[in-house]
Protein backbone atom coordinates (compact mmCIF):
# COMPACT_ATOMS: atom_id res chain seq x y z
CA UNK A 1 0.00 0.00 0.00
CA UNK A 2 2.82 2.63 0.82
CA UNK A 3 4.33 1.95 -2.81
CA UNK A 4 0.67 2.73 -4.18
CA UNK A 5 0.89 6.46 -2.21
CA UNK A 6 4.21 6.90 -3.04
CA UNK A 7 3.64 6.30 -6.80
CA UNK A 8 0.74 8.42 -7.02
CA UNK A 9 2.44 11.48 -4.95
CA UNK A 10 4.43 11.01 -8.11
CA UNK A 11 1.95 11.73 -10.71
CA UNK A 12 0.99 15.06 -11.75
CA UNK A 13 -2.63 15.80 -11.37
CA UNK A 14 -3.86 17.50 -14.73
CA UNK A 15 -6.20 20.27 -13.83
CA UNK A 16 -8.78 21.33 -15.98
CA UNK A 17 -11.26 24.36 -15.30
CA UNK A 18 -15.00 24.19 -16.08
CA UNK A 19 -16.44 25.84 -18.55
CA UNK A 20 -20.41 25.86 -17.55
CA UNK A 21 -20.36 29.59 -16.70
CA UNK A 22 -22.22 31.36 -19.28
CA UNK A 23 -20.53 34.78 -17.98
CA UNK A 24 -17.21 35.67 -19.66
CA UNK A 25 -14.30 36.26 -16.81
CA UNK A 26 -12.70 38.46 -19.11
CA UNK A 27 -15.96 40.80 -19.30
CA UNK A 28 -16.04 40.36 -15.50
CA UNK A 29 -12.70 41.50 -15.06
CA UNK A 30 -12.94 44.74 -17.16
CA UNK A 31 -16.17 45.64 -15.79
CA UNK A 32 -14.89 45.29 -11.72
CA UNK A 33 -11.86 46.82 -12.94
CA UNK A 34 -13.39 49.93 -13.97
CA UNK A 35 -15.68 50.29 -10.82
CA UNK A 36 -12.90 49.65 -8.37
CA UNK A 37 -10.87 52.99 -10.24
CA UNK A 38 -14.52 55.01 -10.59
CA UNK A 39 -14.72 54.72 -6.48
CA UNK A 40 -10.51 55.89 -6.34
CA UNK A 41 -9.27 52.24 -5.34
CA UNK A 42 -6.11 50.71 -6.94
CA UNK A 43 -8.09 47.91 -8.93
CA UNK A 44 -5.17 45.63 -9.00
CA UNK A 45 -4.77 45.83 -4.96
CA UNK A 46 -8.28 44.91 -4.49
CA UNK A 47 -8.77 41.98 -6.80
CA UNK A 48 -5.58 40.59 -5.91
CA UNK A 49 -6.98 40.97 -2.50
CA UNK A 50 -10.04 39.31 -3.09
CA UNK A 51 -8.63 36.39 -5.36
CA UNK A 52 -5.88 35.39 -2.43
CA UNK A 53 -8.68 35.71 0.65
CA UNK A 54 -12.41 34.63 -1.26
CA UNK A 55 -13.29 38.06 0.77
CA UNK A 56 -16.13 39.88 -1.38
CA UNK A 57 -14.92 43.09 0.64
CA UNK A 58 -12.28 43.77 -1.66
CA UNK A 59 -14.45 44.47 -4.15
CA UNK A 60 -16.85 47.83 -4.38
CA UNK A 61 -20.50 47.18 -4.39
CA UNK A 62 -20.53 49.95 -7.02
CA UNK A 63 -22.12 49.27 -10.25
CA UNK A 64 -23.11 45.59 -8.53
CA UNK A 65 -19.55 44.63 -9.40
CA UNK A 66 -19.00 43.10 -6.10
CA UNK A 67 -22.15 40.48 -6.83
CA UNK A 68 -20.94 40.38 -10.34
CA UNK A 69 -17.19 38.98 -9.46
CA UNK A 70 -19.01 36.34 -7.27
CA UNK A 71 -20.70 34.80 -9.87
CA UNK A 72 -17.26 33.24 -11.26
CA UNK A 73 -15.06 31.02 -9.28
CA UNK A 74 -11.50 32.24 -8.39
CA UNK A 75 -9.74 29.90 -10.63
CA UNK A 76 -11.48 31.03 -13.49
CA UNK A 77 -10.14 34.70 -12.88
CA UNK A 78 -6.68 33.39 -11.98
CA UNK A 79 -7.06 31.41 -15.35
CA UNK A 80 -8.25 34.67 -17.18
CA UNK A 81 -5.21 36.73 -16.34
CA UNK A 82 -2.83 33.86 -17.02
CA UNK A 83 -4.22 33.93 -20.37
CA UNK A 84 -4.25 36.91 -20.92
CA UNK A 85 -0.82 37.61 -20.17
CA UNK A 86 0.42 35.13 -22.06
CA UNK A 87 -1.22 35.65 -24.93
CA UNK A 88 0.27 39.59 -24.77
CA UNK A 89 3.72 38.19 -23.79
CA UNK A 90 4.17 35.70 -26.18
CA UNK A 91 6.96 36.19 -28.41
Amino acid sequence: MDREKDSKLNETVKFEATKDNPVEPREILLSVFKSLEEKGYNPINQIIGYILSGDPTYITSHNNARNLIRKIERDELLEEILRAYLETNRD
